[in-house]
């Protein structure tokens, strides 16, 4: 796995703008691990891996990629201890408050995909006013999955084609890759060019099945609180480095 050099962000950026992923996707695994090879809880894992966030988000932004979705909440995390769960409400909330001004100030578009269902109103409030304060930016956008599974959306994808269909507004016939898009939760924002997990698990996790076609896959053996900035770049740098043939052959 590839480990990152040393990086400042006042230092420039050797991959050229046209040559960066437009959309960088994360599934942001190891909080636990990483707490517990500490003998810290869990929870800590939670608590530091914000930092990662806050410092991703910022140097996405800072490159001007168009998106960075984040995979923050699965549909199966609900399997996880209350209080754990708990702490982690508690912290997206926290998340939706303080960091609002920089998120503005950065001109960063903030979106949430998943189902609402078990989350509490009080962190739903906070993440629909971060949304509605964002949304006349025209930078990055901070795409946020939480209580989301892929299975689940292409079911709910399923159901409104199917109800357009029963209502006369769409034939079998005229089903096709687009209309499927088009009803997912991610309708109208560019598929994945660069998919990252940390911690070294080589799965999907549920997340983006649709999505992800032709992303490239980027592991690093780093747990997510250990996620810097030079991970970041050097992801990128070997996602410009490789030859995406989209089922064609090689250009080179």
């Amino acid at each position: 796995m590839p480990e990152p050099a040393t990086v400042t962000t006042e230092q420039p950026f050797d991959v050229p703008a046209e040559r960066r992923p437009r959309h960088v996707a994360v599934i942001m695994d190891g909080n636990g691990r990483w707490a517990q090879r500490r003998n810290l809880p869990r929870i800590e894992g939670h608590r530091r891996g914000v930092n990662s966030v806050r410092n991703t988000v910022e140097e996405a932004a800072r490159l001007h990629l168009a998106q960075l979705t984040l995979f923050c909440l699965s549909s199966e995390n609900w399997k996880r201890p209350q209080r754990e769960l708990d702490f982690l409400m508690h912290l997206l909330e926290q998340y939706m408050i303080e960091e609002r001004s920089t998120i503005l100030k950065q001109n960063i578009v903030v979106s949430i995909i998943g189902r609402r269902d078990g989350i509490p109103a009080a962190t739903l409030r906070e993440m629909d006013e971060t949304v509605r304060l964002s949304a006349a930016n025209n930078g990055t956008r901070l795409c946020l999955a939480i209580n989301y599974g892929s299975r689940g959306e292409i079911v709910d994808a399923t159901r409104a084609i199917a109800q357009q269909v029963k209502d006369g507004l769409l034939s079998p016939e005229q089903i096709d890759e687009k209309t499927i898009s088009d009803n997912l939760y991610t309708q109208n924002m560019p598929d994945p060019d660069l998919l990252i997990r940390t911690a070294g698990e080589m799965r999907i996790s549920n997340f983006l099945l649709w999505q992800i076609s032709y992303a490239e896959l980027w592991v690093t053996e780093r747990c997510w609180p250990e996620f810097e900035i030079a991970d970041l770049h050097q992801a990128i740098r070997d996602f410009a480095g490789r030859d995406r043939r989209f089922g064609g052959l090689s250009q080179i």
